[in-house]
């Protein structure tokens, strides 16, 4: 059984802000470069941008040490997640676009959807996530555990948006 999160992140700036850092390399490296405090292996795979909007793919590599030890039970190698986020081209009332995370022989799966879109007080992103886990005994157990991280992973990114916004484009 599939699990669900919709999680939304609020912005002083307006969403064309938002859409032009996300369509520049710089960002994607940059937000790369903090996570390795956390994931020493993370990297901006491939970056794409056009007159149909943006696709990144991003690979960290978690080791296994690093893992919590529920996780430890079914992976018995680091654990590499490749992300591919993309965003439409920019459309003023709401910019929609996808995202998904795979484990290379995971047990599961992470797909989502997000649209960006103006407010009066700035912007929103809004992130529709669906994890399933396919481990019979523990999948509740490890799809909650995703859907918490993820909440954090989000907050983190967010606070990172706001202030390379606020840095690079205002």
């Amino acid at each position: 059984m599939a699990r669900r999160l919709s999680y939304s992140a609020r912005y002083e700036h307006p969403a064309e802000k938002l859409y032009q850092a996300q369509m520049q390399r710089q960002y994607w490296d940059d937000l790369m470069e903090g996570f390795r405090e956390l994931t020493p292996i993370s990297n901006v795979e491939e970056f794409e941008t056009g007159a149909g909007g943006m696709r990144v793919v991003l690979k960290q590599t978690l080791t296994r040490d690093m893992l919590p030890p529920i996780a430890q039970t079914v992976m018995m190698k680091d654990m590499v997640i490749t992300r591919v986020e993309s965003l439409d081209a920019f459309d003023a009332t709401g910019t929609p676009g996808s995202y998904t995370a795979s484990i290379p022989a995971g047990p599961g799966s992470l797909t989502g959807e997000q649209e960006l879109f103006d407010t009066e007080t700035g912007c929103t992103v809004r992130k529709t996530t669906e994890v399933k886990v396919y481990l019979p005994f523990v999948n509740g157990k490890l799809e909650q555990l995703m859907l918490v991280n993820l909440v954090d992973l989000f907050r983190g990114e967010a606070e990172f948006t706001a202030d390379w916004v606020a840095k690079n484009l205002a």
